[in-house]
């Protein structure tokens, strides 16, 4: 199966280490992003979807 594409809207703060130090995010609010094709959750929220996705399931960042 092919991996989706979407545009990051919104990112937490990171999750917590195995020395309990928060581990910063390296995509930002904006990033154009390539993910597993069943590595995500689908929320809906005032009828617009979106994917939830873990850090761990981002492929890649695409740069334009």
């Amino acid at each position: 199966e092919k991996p989706e594409q979407g545009t990051v809207m919104a990112v937490g703060p990171g999750r917590i280490g195995d020395d309990n130090e928060r581990v910063a995010i390296s995509v930002n609010v904006g990033d154009r992003v390539v993910f597993s094709k069943y590595g995500f959750d689908e929320v809906k929220v005032d009828g617009v979807e979106y994917y939830l996705v873990s850090e761990t399931n981002i492929l890649a960042v695409i740069n334009n």
